[in-house]
């Protein structure tokens, strides 16, 4: 696997691939904290081997980028059992920011060309929406799209890392881009979504369920993640009423609530904060001039990023 490298010592060209390790990892488990751990691991494995092995890689970036996209793709593997365990809905970690957080690779060159069409910018796959949609690949399709379709690696690149022949990988990809194009409609840009969320805002600080029902979409939907810590729904709240109504009660059984707008995975988002402590963070869908999907984070293990104590 080629990457880019830079006239630079040995521990500056694997430090600098960090950021991109982490960011890739994060898309692949939906989870910073195992991203994290991926990349401790991937660091291990390096200073694991001898002077001498670690002298004769040719590029140290596209060996760390192989062995972090193989612990994730065995970490895939085991991730569905593990969360056919999980209480309730499982959402992907919310993450401060956007793309500036966790970075990527931007060098075309080691990629063959493709249809723009096929590609996918590093905003668009922050988004939750895009997230959850991975959920539903399998991890030999969800490794071969991010990889190529995101990051830009080739499909004989690719094919290093899922283990399969690059014609295997080519039509993974081709698998998970159906399985994109059939999900509901990419997000509406940040730009145009912000005035959206803070309405939202407000409507719930006022408890006010009919300004709420003016915000979503007639087949909204709620989700709540609490993994079984703290309270939440087990199942999506489904329809704009229902999701109003439910909104307003957990407004008044919670008055000490604090609502922040904060940009969530490069998107307007919102943060509950209780006693100065981020209690739960809001990621949002918006098709046109309406809320179709809300996702809510409350699992405190999710929420480590987004507090300061």
């Amino acid at each position: 696997m080629t990457t880019p490298t830079e006239p630079e010592d040995e521990l500056g060209a694997i430090t600098r691939e960090r950021r991109q390790l982490t960011g890739l990892a994060y898309r692949l488990l939906g989870s910073l904290a195992e991203a994290e751990d991926v990349v401790q691991e991937t660091y291990a494995r390096w200073y694991a081997l001898s002077p001498r092995q670690r002298a004769e890689i040719e590029s140290p970036g596209g060996w760390l980028t192989t062995v972090a996209g193989r612990i994730c793709l065995d970490l895939l593997g085991s991730a569905r059992a593990r969360r056919e365990r999980y209480v309730g809905e499982w959402v992907p970690e919310p993450l401060p920011g956007g793309p500036e957080w966790i970075g990527g690779r931007w060098d075309d060159t080691a990629a063959e060309a493709a249809d723009p069409a096929d590609r996918v910018t590093l905003d668009e796959s922050l988004t939750m929406a895009f997230l959850v949609v991975l959920e539903s690949m399998t991890p030999a399709e969800r490794v071969a799209f991010v990889l190529h379709d995101v990051f830009r690696y080739s499909f004989a690149e690719v094919a290093e890392i899922v283990g399969r022949t690059p014609a295997a990988c080519r039509q993974l990809a081709s698998s998970a881009r159906r399985r994109i194009r059939t999900a509901p409609p990419a997000p509406a840009p940040a730009a145009g979504s912000a005035g959206l969320v803070r309405a939202f805002r407000q409507a719930w600080e006022a408890k006010d369920i009919d300004g709420l029902v003016g915000l979503l979409a007639p087949d909204a939907t709620a989700t709540g993640d609490g993994g079984g810590l703290v309270p939440a729904a087990l199942h999506p709240v489904e329809g704009a009423e229902p999701i109003a109504r439910f909104l307003a009660d957990r407004a008044r059984a919670l008055p000490g609530v604090t609502l922040l707008e904060r940009e969530v995975n490069g998107r307007p988002g919102l943060v509950a904060e209780l006693d100065g402590v981020t209690v739960s963070v809001l990621a949002f869908d918006i098709a046109g001039d309406r809320i179709q999907r809300i996702w809510a984070v409350l699992n405190p293990d999710k929420l480590r990023p987004w507090r300061t104590d």
